[in-house]
């Protein structure tokens, strides 16, 4: 059986950073994808047999940028068992592809977009706000690095186990990652909120009661966010709840003077 060498598969890989170079609204990612598969099917299969077999990846396709790789990674795992005539014919290799496109894609929006980024985004503001001129850079490289870690780990995996890849997605409940993700970006934004009421106030001697006071129920936020209430609606009530907390705090103060 033919093993694809490693400079074949880091071919692929930097070829999957342009998956979405070629994206067009008919086959959305699919002449991306193929374009990073081709060296690997150029290596298993004779220029006739590649021929026939690129029918097959030039229809569409569509998933997570960041989860593609995982993919890549078992379809070409599968094509040298194919090519070897060792595959699973009850299971065709187009038929995973399409199978696995749309589940990844929603793992990939919810663990990527919806929480990922808004978390990143808050720790990045507390930079903002202190003033810091490297705010935005700091935003990109925190921001990239579980994407390119996703990237490569993911599409060594799917090369190493095919099929069972999905398995492996399975094991590690990626979604329950998105909702974690989801809910420490709850509590690093209702903390910046917090942090920039406080410094408004001026509230020196009560702004670590306050910090603490705060943590309450924005914890519980956290725990209301495995109920489906969207990221932003609970930022807005921690934001709310902190504000009026903190005027409620400045008028006790303004007591305790008189």
């Amino acid at each position: 059986m033919m093993t694809l060498s490693w400079r074949t598969r880091l071919h692929v890989w930097l070829r999957l950073l342009l998956l979405q170079a070629s994206w067009n609204f008919e086959r959305l990612q699919g002449i991306g994808f193929f374009y990073a598969l081709l060296p690997g099917l150029k290596k298993l299969y004779s220029k006739e047999q590649v021929l026939s077999v690129s029918k097959n990846y030039v229809g569409y396709f569509n998933t997570h940028p960041y989860l593609a790789p995982l993919v890549a990674g078992a379809v070409l795992k599968l094509e040298e068992e194919r090519a070897a005539k060792r595959g699973d014919e009850s299971i065709a290799i187009e038929e995973f592809k399409e199978m696995v496109a749309a589940p990844y894609a929603a793992i990939g929006d919810a663990l990527f977009w919806g929480g990922l980024r808004p978390l990143v985004a808050g720790v990045t503001l507390f930079f903002a706000v202190k003033g810091i001129l490297w705010a935005p850079l700091i935003f990109l490289v925190f921001f990239n690095l579980a994407p390119m870690w996703f990237r490569t780990a993911f599409f060594l995996r799917g090369y190493r186990q095919g099929l069972r890849s999905v398995e492996f997605i399975q094991q590690h409940n990626l979604p329950d990652w998105a909702i974690h993700t989801k809910e420490a970006a709850v509590v690093v934004l209702g903390g910046l909120s917090a942090f920039m009421v406080f410094s408004h106030l001026n509230l020196k001697q009560l702004t670590s009661w306050l910090g603490l006071l705060t943590l309450l129920p924005m914890i519980l936020l956290s725990l209301v966010a495995r109920k489906g209430i969207s990221t932003l609606m609970l930022v807005i009530i921690t934001s709310v709840c902190i504000v009026c907390a903190g005027l409620f705090w400045a008028d006790v103060a303004l007591l305790l003077k008189i």
